[in-house]
């Protein structure tokens, strides 16, 4: 089998939304060792998703594409629900849910046939943590909506990666220190007996890109964590 499927050619497109950091560089840093061009893009770029009508002049602006990823994040605010800032949930949802929505809508005017679009979930939409509503529901909302859309687009193909815990640049902000303790403390809990980094996560996305029978598909790059 061809280490590059054919598929990829000189002339092939692919856009990274989200893709200057963490799992979303390590999927563009990927598919940059294939034929094509590459677009990245994020809120570091200058590209607010949570702003439709700058997705839709950004989309206008490089034309027709063949692969769309979105792995944007947002912050979400954690809690009881019954002391959930309402404000702060709804701005993470502006961002990773309706943004994903904004994505694929504006995408869906541009990809070619047999083009694809994948999106990014997380474990949390599948399993109960208190204090983490937003995380679920937003995350949850995701995968269902992916669903829709791929009969909805079909004969372009929708799936999603649903990352577990992945060491990226989302806990910079700890101490060393104590990211270390916090990421060996989660490696101790999961079946896989680590935490993900983002190149296993990226090597999810090519896979569910490569596979012309996947659409409407989610699948768990987790360590585990669904199971444990």
């Amino acid at each position: 089998m061809d280490l590059i499927p054919s598929s990829f050619t000189a002339e092939t497109v692919s856009a990274v939304i989200g893709g200057t950091s963490g799992i979303g560089r390590a999927v563009a840093q990927a598919l940059q060792a294939r034929p094509g061009r590459v677009i990245t893009a994020s809120l570091a770029t200058g590209l607010d998703v949570s702003d439709p009508a700058a997705v839709a002049a950004f989309f206008e602006s490089i034309g027709p594409v063949d692969h769309v990823v979105f792995t944007a994040g947002s912050q979400a605010p954690g809690g009881p629900v019954a002391a959930l800032d309402l404000d702060a949930a709804k701005a993470a949802f502006d961002v990773k849910f309706w943004g994903a929505i904004a994505v694929a809508q504006a995408a869906a005017r541009q990809l070619r046939p047999g083009g694809t679009l994948t999106l990014t979930s997380g474990f949390l939409s599948r399993r109960t943590v208190p204090g983490a509503f937003v995380k679920t529901a937003m995350n949850a909302a995701l995968e269902a909506s992916a669903k829709l859309l791929a009969r909805e687009l079909a004969p372009l193909r929708v799936n999603v990666v649903s990352p577990g815990l992945t060491d990226t640049e989302a806990y910079a902000g700890m101490a060393p220190d104590a990211r270390g303790a916090m990421l060996a403390k989660a490696a101790a809990t999961l079946p896989a007996g680590r935490v993900g980094h983002p190149r296993e996560l990226a090597a999810g996305y090519l896979f569910l890109i490569d596979n012309p029978f996947i659409t409407g598909a989610v699948i768990d790059i987790d360590g585990g964590s669904l199971i444990q």
